[in-house]
Order: structure tokens, then sequence, then C-alpha cells
């Protein structure tokens, strides 16, 4: 049984990590070279803020991926909608990599990079949801945090991968990295997806969905069920993920570019943060989530919450040393202290909502809040750093505590989840648990 779960919870992690490595090498791109290739045209900054708007736009697709997906997930099931996801994502990702530059093609290259943007955004909506509930529907009670943060460390090694395959291709092509070698690591996914696919079509089908289609059937509207009945969870939902989105894209993407351009500082310092950062984050996802089975979910996420808040101006001031340690430090700390909010994630989406209606439930409730926080905060920041004359960076911190008390404001109004497994009944309309 054990080593079952074990390898569902690595085969979802896999997977995520191949999506996120796919979604997040984009935004690294964004902030070192697409404003140069894609809009040349343009001002530095006015280009780097377009470039940011691209990155935007595949988080504008992820709730409607998520409700496609969900829909399907909920009445077909959750392995087969991951085995597509996994699959078109990786495919979207290598046509970027292949995409000829403004200087070849004119305007279709930055329209073609957004739509390939949109199609990865779209399949990624439906992804994160049913890897998590994969993980934590086949976990054993008392262990569901535990077992569906293996889904979210996929987001460090995502990350971890991203800025390791941009670091190596930096060292390597040297002054040709804006002509050829930021396309390698866009070429690599596919070999990132065959591991993934193998992976995923080892596992079985969810016994928990399994188990509530035979004993009810399928929702014939899953997607409309869930916005009729628990449309207070999705939004409490989304707004719980929409200040930690905030937070973490701002720390691995805007901050590339603003420690680079606006700092002065060597890309590779940048990037070499970010890979020590997604370590740090990786080992703190397990141990907050393990944490989250024993005290509840609300007590961990709460303190990531304040966490957010708290280390917005500090995360700053840290990075304006210029000092390699001092950065490092930034970077560390802001995703080791995200991973309060982030590693029980898994588990207490699940447990919002019924079984029938889970996936539709899960995927729209953490992707718009991955839309209004992820999506936006790298082009809002960027706005922000011009708003005033001496493009100071104080505007971002505040913008970043504004979503921090959203998410804990949201936390506090849901109430705790982990007295509800994912196998009781469907949950009422309210914001929280029903009773038991």
């Amino acid at each position: 049984m054990a080593s079952g779960v074990r390898r569902v919870a690595l085969a979802a992690s896999a997977g995520n990590a191949v999506e996120l490595y796919d979604f997040l090498l984009y935004g690294t791109a964004s902030a070192l070279v697409f404003d140069e290739l894609f809009f040349p045209s343009f001002d530095p900054r006015i280009g780097t803020l377009l470039a940011f708007a691209t990155f935007g736009a595949g988080f504008l697709a992820r709730p409607l991926g998520a409700a496609v997906i969900g829909h399907f997930g909920d009445r077909v099931g959750r392995r087969s909608m991951l085995v597509l996801t996994l699959t078109a994502t990786g495919l979207c990702t290598a046509l970027i990599g292949l995409l000829p530059g403004y200087s070849s093609i004119g305007l279709a290259a930055p329209l073609l990079l957004v739509l390939l943007r949109l199609a990865q955004g779209f399949f990624l909506g439906g992804e994160q949801g049913g890897a998590t509930l994969m993980a934590v529907e086949h976990a054993p009670p008392g262990r569901t945090a535990w077992y569906g943060s293996w889904t979210f460390l996929g987001s460090p090694i995502g990350l971890l991968l991203a800025n390791g395959a941009m670091a190596a291709s930096t060292a390597v092509s040297g002054d040709a990295f804006p002509d050829w070698g930021w396309r390698v690591p866009f070429l690599l996914s596919l070999v990132l997806v065959g591991v993934g696919l193998y992976l995923r079509l080892s596992v079985e089908e969810s016994p928990v969905f399994r188990e509530a289609r035979d004993r009810a059937g399928a929702v014939r509207l899953p997607v409309v069920a869930v916005l009729r009945d628990s449309w207070r969870r999705v939004l409490l939902g989304a707004g719980v993920n929409l200040g930690f989105n905030m937070f973490i894209f701002v720390v691995v993407t805007f901050a590339v570019s603003y420690g680079t351009r606006q700092l002065g500082m060597p890309r590779s310092t940048l990037l070499n943060a970010g890979l020590l950062g997604s370590c740090a984050q990786a080992a703190a996802i397990l141990v907050f989530a393990r944490l989250a089975d024993r005290v509840g979910r609300l007590p961990v996420m709460l303190g990531g919450a304040v966490f957010l808040g708290a280390f917005a101006f500090p995360f700053f001031r840290l990075l304006e040393t210029r000092s390699t340690g001092l950065v490092v430090l930034a970077v560390v700390a802001a995703m080791a202290g995200g991973a309060a909010i982030f590693g029980p994630m898994p588990a207490y989406y699940a447990e919002l909502f019924g079984t029938r209606v889970r996936y539709s439930g899960v995927a729209l409730s953490y992707q718009l809040g991955a839309v209004l926080g992820g999506g936006l905060s790298p082009v809002v920041a960027t706005w922000l750093l011009g708003a005033t004359p001496t493009h100071d960076s104080w505007p971002i911190s505040l913008y970043l505590v504004g979503g921090a008390l959203v998410s804990a404001l949201c936390l506090l109004a849901i109430g705790e989840t982990a007295r509800r497994g994912v196998s009781e009944p469907e949950p009422g309309p309210g914001p929280g648990p029903a009773p038991r």
C-alpha cells in the first residue's frame, strides 16, 4: 500500500515538474531575452513589460483549461487527463524553442509566441489540480498533506530544472545565448515529457474517484455544479492562492529582470540564487506538509501568509545591496518561507470540495488565484517600478503586502479543513467545511 502511494505521488510530482519546467522556463526567458527577440522596436523597459505580458497571457488561459479539463477529469477520470496535459504542454514548449524572432518574420513572431503561451497555459490549468488529486486521493488518512505535497515538489524541481538549463545554456553559448542558447532548454522539454509519461502511465486511477462514480455516477456538468453549490469556496480558495502567487512570481521572475537590468547584477547570480532557493523550497514543502498533518492546515498556512507580508520589504532591501551572499539569502528565505502556505495546499484544496466535482473545484479555485496573482504580478511589478521618478521598489513591496493580507483573510474565512477527509460526503455551500 505505502509503496503504491509513493509511486503515485512520485508520478504526480514528476509530471508536475515537467509542466512547471515548461511554464517557468518561459518566465526566465521573458526576463532575459524575449524583449530583444520578439519586441525589439520598443524602449527596453516597454519591451520587458510586453515580454512579461505574454508571460501573463499563459495565466489567462488557465481558468479555461481548468474548467474544460476539470469537466472531463470529473467525468472520465484523473489519469487520462494528466497524460493529455503533460504531452500537450511539452509540445507547446518545444515549438516555442523553434520560433523565429521578430527580425525574421515580423509581427507573426510575437503573435505565434502568444498563441503557444495561451495553449501552454490552457493545458497547465488542468494539470495541477488533477496531479494533486491523484496523490491526495491515493493517500491514507492522516498523511494527505504529506503525500499531496509531493506533487508541489514539482514546482521547485521544475524551477530548478528551468534555471539550471538556462544557466548551463548561458555558460555554453556565451554571447550566442540570444541567438540559439535560449532555445536549447525549450527543446529539452521533449525528453522530460517522455520521462513524465513513463511514470504516469504506470499508475492506476484514483480509488476515491472510482468509488464515488460507481456509487453515485458522474455529475453531468461538474463545473456548473461546483459554481452553483460551492462558489464561495472557489472564490475564497482563489484568494488564498492569490497572495502566494503574487509573491513567488515576483521572486522567481521579476527579480531576475530587476536584478540584471535595474541593479546591474550578473545574470548568473540571479539564476544561481534561484537554484539554491528551489532546493530550499523543496525541503521546506515537505517540512510544512508534515506539520500540517499534525497540527492542521490553518495554523501552518496562516503563518505562511504572515511571512509573505512580513518579508516583502526585506526581500528588496537585500536584493538592492547587490551582495551575492545577501541576494542568495533573500531568494532562499523567500522561497523557503513561502512553502508554509504552498506545501499544504494540495490537501487543503482537495478537502474544500466533494469527490464528484473535486477536479473542477480545485482546478478553478487554484487557477483563478494563479491568474490574479502570478499572471499579473511581473507586469504590475514592472509598471510599479517605473511609477516613481527614482524607480523605487517600495510600491512593489506594498503590493505584495496587500496580496498576503488577501490570503490571510481568506484562510480565516474558510477555517480548518483537516477534520474533513477526501472521502466524506459532499460539503455544503458555505465557506467552511460541512459539519461532521
